[in-house]
C-alpha cells in the first residue's frame, strides 16, 4: 500500500504537517497541489505556500493552479490512486474527485458535521465550546459533506486561542492519519454518514467580526472573542477613535459598576476595563499605527492619558 500515489492538496503551515506525515510514513507523494503563490510585505514580493516550500525541500514537483477546474488535467496526469487535502483553499472539481481508484480524503479540524467551512477553529473557540477534535473524511462536492471515516477528540482549554489550539489540532491530526490511513486503503474503515439535521457552518470571519463590542457583549463572550482571533486576524476595540488590537488577554469576573468598556486603570502588567460580569485584563495590545507593546509600556505612554476613558 505504500507504494499507492498519492497528490497532496494543501496550502497554509497547518497542513505542512499533514504532508510531512506521509513523508515520514513512506507513502508514495508523487505531486503537491498548493494556492498560487502571494506578494507579501510593502514590497509585495511573491512568497511561496508553506506547503510548497516543504514539498521542494523533498524534491516533489508542485502544481498551483489559479482556478483547478481550469487545469484539471495537469493534476491527474500524475494518475494520483489517492487524494489527500488538509487546508488547501479551493473548491475540487468532480474531474479531480473522481478520478483516484482510492478516492479523495480531506482532513478536516472539527468534530463534522460541526462546523463545516474555512474557519473551524476560530468558531470552535469563538462560541465557547469546551470540546473540539479531527475528522478523516470523503471529499465530496458539497463543503465538508461527505462521510467520516475517523475521527478524534480535543479538549478546548478555558484559555485556548486559536494559535494554541491549531498546535494540538495538528498533533491530534498527524496521528489520526498516521493510525488510520493503513486501514482505509485496507478498506477496514467503516463510513459514518453526517447528520445534515446538526449540520453548523463555519464561514471565514469577516472583517465586521474582528471587531467587539463592550457595550453588547458580556464577559465571557467578549473573551471567547477575543481569543478566537489570537493569532490571526485579531480582535480590537475603538476607544477614542484610535483602534486597539487585543494579543493576550486574560478576565476576572467580579462586581463592577463602571460602564461596560471603561478603562479602570492599570495593575502588574495589565490594564483593565470594565465588561458586563467582570474585568478584561489586557496584557499586549497595539494602537494603531504603532508597535505591539504589552501594557505596561503602554501605561508608561500613552496608556495613562486613557484612564476613564471607554470603548465603544
Amino acid at each position: 500500500m505504500k507504494d499507492t500515489r498519492i497528490v497532496f492538496f494543501g496550502t497554509p503551515i497547518f497542513a505542512c504537517s499533514i504532508l510531512q506525515t506521509l513523508i515520514d510514513d513512506a507513502y508514495n507523494v508523487v505531486a503537491v497541489v498548493s494556492q498560487p503563490d502571494k506578494p507579501q510585505g510593502r514590497k509585495k514580493q511573491l512568497v511561496e505556500t508553506p506547503v510548497k516550500q516543504l514539498a521542494k525541500k523533498y524534491g516533489i514537483d508542485v502544481v498551483q493552479p489559479e482556478r483547478l477546474s481550469k487545469q484539471a488535467e495537469e493534476v491527474l496526469a500524475y494518475k494520483p490512486d489517492l487524494i489527500v487535502t488538509c487546508a488547501y483553499g479551493q473548491m475540487v472539481p468532480s474531474s479531480i474527485l473522481d478520478a483516484p481508484k482510492y478516492g479523495c480524503l480531506n482532513i478536516h479540524p472539527s468534530l463534522l458535521p460541526k462546523y463545516r467551512g474555512g474557519a473551524p477553529v476560530h468558531h470552535a473557540i469563538m462560541n465557547g465550546d469546551e470540546m473540539t477534535g479531527v475528522c478523516l473524511m470523503e471529499m465530496v462536492k458539497a463543503m465538508d459533506a461527505g462521510d467520516v471515516f475517523a475521527r478524534c477528540f480535543t479538549p478546548i482549554d478555558p484559555d485556548e486561542t486559536t494559535e494554541t489550539l491549531n498546535e494540538k489540532l495538528k498533533k491530534d491530526a498527524c496521528k489520526l492519519l498516521h493510525d488510520s490511513l493503513p486501514l482505509y486503503l485496507d478498506g477496514k474503515l467503516e463510513r459514518e454518514v453526517q447528520d445534515e439535521s446538526q449540520v453548523v457552518i463555519a464561514r471565514n470571519i469577516s472583517r465586521e467580526e474582528e471587531f467587539v463590542s463592550f457595550a453588547k457583549e458580556d464577559l465571557h463572550t467578549l473573551y471567547n472573542h477575543i481569543r478566537a482571533l489570537i493569532d490571526w486576524p485579531i480582535a480590537y476595540g475603538i476607544v477614542d477613535e484610535n483602534r486597539m488590537k487585543f494579543y493576550k488577554v486574560r478576565i476576572e469576573e467580579k462586581e463592577v459598576h463602571e460602564q461596560a468598556g471603561t478603562i479602570l486603570g492599570f495593575e502588574k502588567d495589565a490594564m483593565l476595563v470594565a465588561c458586563k460580569g467582570g474585568i478584561l485584563k489586557v496584557y499586549d495590545l497595539q494602537i494603531a499605527g504603532k508597535k505591539r507593546m504589552d501594557a505596561s509600556a503602554f501605561a508608561n505612554g500613552a496608556g495613562r492619558n486613557l484612564i476613564g476613558h471607554v470603548f465603544e
